[in-house]
């Protein structure tokens, strides 16, 4: 039995010195040492020993298990090394090399315009309120003095979800819904997405965001619409622009006006940006209808208000002089990197 001992550390040391790669390694100890290896199979040889002999022969299988276990040890340290070793050589990192840009976004134009116009308002009192995109017929429609087959339902055409609810075609149900709520005086602006159906073009978009203001108190006139927008237009294009309005009619407001500003470009002389008219349109505006006041419970007779709307897309073609709508939608990173 010593003798077949020696022949396998022999052989196990030869097996452990020719492995190639862990695996075989590994196979090399299961050979020798797993739960079937020849360590084991030896051992059950034992019983046909005296007892003298059993201690003895016990102690050098445990001898020739160590210096096993140790070679196969210092051989997997060595086969690892070996490993990283090539592994670091393949994969070597060049520090010298720069890192990669890590590139920033910055906000949307219409977002910046947004922020500013918000900025504006509230620094005159106002209040800035939000509200729902998919709303009823009767707060985007009835409660604005737009009752059914009013003919200015055609030229606001929308998407129905059915014959109650719809996606709204402006922001002016926030306000209503304000208005309802009874607490006066109310110093509000209500921006937010609003939903048309528009054909895609350089001005027009089925979806886009409008910027719609009221105010309801005692006392207020007209005048006070006239100065509360021009002191929007000295902040947003420059103290020297001036104000016009013309007559208009909106369902909503009596007496109602368009709103145009002296060209900013051009001081009011005509130029290519202003189509050598001198003025620009910017935003519809009236006094809030007797009729719309009353719908929402509040007493004509004590209150009186003004509102006004603009587009924010119109705001942002004029102050970046973009000539397409369609650019400030289409994601282009060489188009929006300018703002």
């Amino acid at each position: 039995m010593n003798e077949k001992l020696e022949e396998i550390r022999r052989r196990t040391l030869e097996n452990i010195a020719r492995a190639k790669n862990l695996e075989e390694l590994n196979e090399v100890r299961l050979t020798v040492l797993g739960k079937r290896g020849e360590l084991k199979e030896l051992m059950k040889g034992m019983r046909e020993l005296s007892a003298e002999e059993r201690p003895k022969f016990g102690q050098l299988v445990n001898d020739v298990r160590q210096m096993v276990e140790q070679e196969l040890a210092d051989r997997k340290s060595r086969m690892e090394e070996e490993l990283l070793n090539r592994k670091l050589a393949s994969e070597t990192i060049d520090v010298t090399l720069p890192a990669k840009k890590i590139k920033l976004g910055h906000r949307h134009p219409n977002t910046r315009v947004l922020d500013e116009v918000e900025r504006i308002f509230i620094g005159m009192g106002y209040e800035v309120v939000e509200g729902p995109e998919i709303e009823y017929d009767y707060y985007n429609f009835e409660a604005l003095n737009i009752p059914a087959n009013h003919p200015a339902k055609d030229e606001q055409d929308t998407f129905y979800i059915n014959k109650d609810i719809l996606l709204r075609t402006q922001t002016s149900p926030v306000q209503v819904r304000v208005m309802e709520k009874g607490k006066l005086p109310i110093r509000m602006i209500a921006p937010g997405r609003v939903f048309r159906a528009d054909e895609v073009d350089a001005t027009h978009s089925p979806s886009f965001h409008q910027i719609e203001g009221m105010v309801i108190d005692k006392n207020i006139t007209m005048a006070d619409l006239k100065g509360t927008l021009l002191e929007f237009a000295h902040k947003m294009f420059g103290e020297n622009v001036r104000l016009k309005f013309r007559p208009h009619h909106f369902p909503f407001t009596e007496p109602s006006a368009e709103v145009d500003v002296s060209c900013f470009k051009c001081g009011g002389k005509g130029c290519r940006f202003c189509k050598g008219e001198g003025w620009i349109e910017i935003l519809g505006c009236g006094m809030v209808h007797p009729d719309v006041l009353r719908m929402s419970g509040i007493d004509p007779e004590e209150y009186q208000g003004f509102a006004f709307g603009v587009g924010l897309e119109r705001i942002s073609l004029l102050k970046y002089e973009i000539d397409d709508m369609r650019l400030l939608y289409e994601n282009d990173d060489r188009f929006l990197s300018q703002f």
